[in-house]
Formats: structure tokens, sequence, C-alpha cells
């Protein structure tokens, strides 16, 4: 455990084992914070994964540094995290000290400039997030939020939102995804027991509809109409 601790001179397998000790325990550290603090970089979030990286990457080009202080370090703070993330779930006063309010930014049609400005926004971000929401005309927005993540959310006129079956009202299928059964040219035989198909119903159609083999197919996905769609390596 010579490479954990610090040293004048690491050799390659020790530089190499520093590595993957730290990719593995980052892989740790990742899995604790949760699919949130990786997704939607908060406050918080953003501070301790830049913490943490820069604590990380010193002992992997320093070999003057050991693995030990970093570890330990990070450790603590993956616990700290841990306790202000419970703190923002059981106490409002925390939650509102640490996440800012949401900030509405455009109201019927018309953007709030002081509010803009509060949330740090310019015109051309706001632009930009129009055209990804995919709203060409401004006017039509009923309301557009500043959330707390960063993100804005916008909300359309009632006269300006798609006609829905709903809206119409016309009575709609209920919703149905489609199961791979096929990925990479691999049967999933799971999800094959779950519709009573087997291999040589897969095998048959594929040869029958499309005059292949199963070790062709990239992606195949059966609905439950039985609607086979078949996507081939090109």
């Amino acid at each position: 455990m010579d490479f954990f601790q610090s040293q004048e001179t690491l050799t390659i397998t020790e530089w190499t084992l520093r590595a993957v000790v730290a990719f593995f325990f980052l892989v740790i550290v990742a899995k604790l914070l949760g699919q949130r603090a990786i997704s939607q970089l908060r406050l918080l979030d953003f501070v301790i994964a830049l913490v943490i990286g820069n604590i990380i990457a010193h002992p992997l080009s320093d070999e003057k540094l050991g693995l030990k202080g970093s570890v330990t370090t990070t450790s603590v703070l993956v616990i700290l995290y841990l306790g202000g993330i419970f703190m923002i779930l059981k106490w409002p006063w925390f939650r509102r000290l640490i996440n800012h309010a949401p900030i509405t930014i455009i109201q019927d049609g018309e953007i709030l400039y002081k509010r803009l400005k509060k949330a740090r926004i310019t015109i051309d971000v706001l632009l930009e997030e129009l055209r990804e929401a995919k709203v060409e005309d401004m006017k039509k927005v009923a309301l557009a939020i500043w959330e707390a993540n960063g993100k804005i959310s916008f909300f359309l006129e009632p006269k300006y939102e798609p006609l829905t079956p709903a809206s119409l009202q016309m009575e709609a299928e209920p919703f149905d995804l489609p199961r791979t059964i096929i990925k990479e040219g691999k049967i999933n035989f799971e999800e094959l027991k779950q519709i009573n198909k087997d291999k040589i119903w897969v095998v048959s159609n594929l040869e029958r509809l499309y005059q292949t083999e199963a070790k062709n197919v990239l992606l195949a996905t059966l609905d439950k109409k039985d609607n086979l769609k078949v996507f081939l390596y090109k």
C-alpha cells in the first residue's frame, strides 16, 4: 500500500494503482451522492462536485501527496453533503437558504426585466431557452419561471397549446411502451417470456418480414399489437 502514501517518486505501477483506486472511489462517491447531484447541479451539488474534483485530482499528479488525506476529506464532505440534503428536506428555512425561490421572468407575454436581472439572465440566454423549448413567439408565453436548477419552465397560453385527444373530447388508446426484444444482436429472453413469445417466433418473423437474422439487428421492439419494428446495422 506504499502507493497510497506520499512518496518521493512513484513507479508506473504505483501511479496506475492510484488511478484505479481513485476511479473506483469516485464511482462509490457518485453513487452515494445520487443521480440528482450528477444531473442537476444546484448550489450544494455544484460546490461538492467542484471541491471533490480538486481534492482527488492533486494526488493523481503529485507523488508527494498521499491518497489517504484526499479519501478522508472526500468521505467527510460526502457525509456533510448527505446531511445537507437531509436538512433541505426537513427544514424549509434551510432549503430557502440554499436553494433560491423560483423567479417569474415572463408573464402574459411580457418580459419582467427587473426579475430577469435578479435571475442574472441576459436577453440572449432567454432567447436561446425559448428556441430550445420550440417557442417562436414570446407573446404566446403565459408564464415563464426560472427554476432553482437553472432551467426555465415555459407555459403557453391555452389557445396556443397543441391539440390533444382530451381537448377534442376524443377517446385515446392507453399508453403502451414497446418492449425491446433484441438489442445489439442479442435476444432479450426475459422480455419475450413476459409477452409469451419465444426465440422461434422472433427468428421466423425476422426471416419473414426482414429476411435477416437476430445477429444483424441493432434494435428490435414489439408493441402490444405485435407490431415488430426492426433497426438493422448500417
